[in-house]
This record gives C-alpha cells, structure tokens and sequence, in this order.
C-alpha cells in the first residue's frame, strides 16, 4: 500500500482512522499527557478514559504489567508510554519520517522517561523519606538531565527538539517542565528548571502558546 506522508499533516492512509481509547489517571500530568496533546493537536479522535487514583486498584487489574497509560486500538491493548506516544505522533504528524530525526526525538523522550522512572519510587514514601529522596534526585539526576535537554535544545536551533519543528519530544519534555514546575511536586523546588535550563521554561511557555495547545488547554480551563 503506498502511503503519501506530509511533514506537518497527519498520517494519511487509505483506511479510516482506528478507533482508540486511551486510559490514564485523571489529571493533566504524567506519562499520558504528552499522548493526549499530540492526538488533539492533530484532531485524532480517541476515547481520553480517566480514572481517580482511588479507582486505580481496579483498573490496574485489567492493565499488562499492573500499569498504564495503555492504548486500545481497535480493541488491541497496548503498553509502554513512548511507544504509545511514537504511535500518536504518527497518527498526528508530530513525529518525524526522517530516520536521523526520529533518532533524535526518541532520544529526548526516553531521556525524560528515564528521568521519570527515578522519580517513581518516590511517590510510594512519605514524610522524611520521600524528602530525603527526592532532594537526593535535586542534588543529583535531575540538575543532569535538565542541563542536557538544554544543551540538546541549543543544538538544534533552539527552538524544537527535532526536525525543526513541533514533535512528541516538545510535548514530552513539556509536561515534564510543567510538573516540576507545579508546585504539586513535594521537595521539588518550583525554580529548579529556571536555576537549571532557564531556556526549557522558555520552550514550554512558547509550547503553552501554541494555539492548538492552548485550545486543548481551554477545554479544561486551564492556563
């Protein structure tokens, strides 16, 4: 089947567009928030199925590995979030069909996801024990991947990660900017980016202003 590709449409192909359903926790953060963005900014039609964090016992019965985001698509269950988010900005156009450039967009991505797995344990403990960690993670990983992500932003015009525009690597690093920044973070200092890689508060304000990201955004009202 021959496909036509456009760099900044979404993927055109002969048959309809599947029928997906994402699942995720209930809040705009975390591993399925960089999915969400991308397959509403390319006006993907997909099911956006929230749970509360109380109903999470029952919904991670039902999940591979006991864990989402998963994707349905046309009744087949998926798992790994970069995985589903590469699949979305496909779907979107968000994702680059130069092989190089796609390299460097999985790149940034599985570096913010690796960023992410450090952190998680954290969200287990609690009191002296989560601070303790979490301000080992300040005083250790994060400061190094911040910079890097800065130093990869530089060297690619400063503008985008990848392929000179807007990718899922934008959107990745994006929510994760966001979260530290929220405040929502306990022992995480809300001017950690800005001390670190003041130009990825930059990137994400320049992200927030986008109209399509700022039209999803408005649907929740949220700035």
């Amino acid at each position: 089947m021959s496909i036509a590709l456009k760099q900044n449409t979404p993927l055109q192909l002969e048959n309809p567009m599947p029928q997906l359903k994402l699942t995720y926790f209930d809040f705009h953060g975390g591993r399925a928030e960089p999915v969400r963005l991308a397959l509403a900014i390319g006006d993907v039609v997909f099911e956006d199925y929230r749970f509360s964090f109380p109903e999470f016992a029952e919904v991670r019965k039902t999940t591979p590995f006991n864990q989402v985001p998963t994707l349905d698509v046309d009744g087949v269950r998926v798992t790994q979030c970069d995985a589903i988010l590469r699949y979305a900005g496909k779907l979107a156009g968000l994702y680059p069909t130069d092989p190089f450039q796609a390299l460097l967009c999985d790149e940034v991505t599985y570096v913010v996801e690796e960023a992410g797995v450090k952190m998680g344990p954290s969200f287990r403990l609690t009191g002296d024990a989560q601070k303790e960690a979490r301000l080992a993670l300040v005083n250790g990983s994060i400061p190094v991947y911040l910079a890097w992500l800065q130093r990869q932003l530089v060297a690619h015009g400063g503008q985008y990660f990848a392929d000179n525009r807007l990718t899922v690597a934008d959107l990745k690093v994006f929510v994760d900017v966001r979260g530290l920044n929220s405040g929502r973070l306990d022992h995480i200092p809300t001017d950690l980016v800005e001390k670190v890689a003041p130009l990825l508060n930059a990137h994400m304000q320049r992200i927030a202003q986008m109209p399509a990201v700022a039209k999803y955004y408005a649907k929740f009202e949220i700035k």
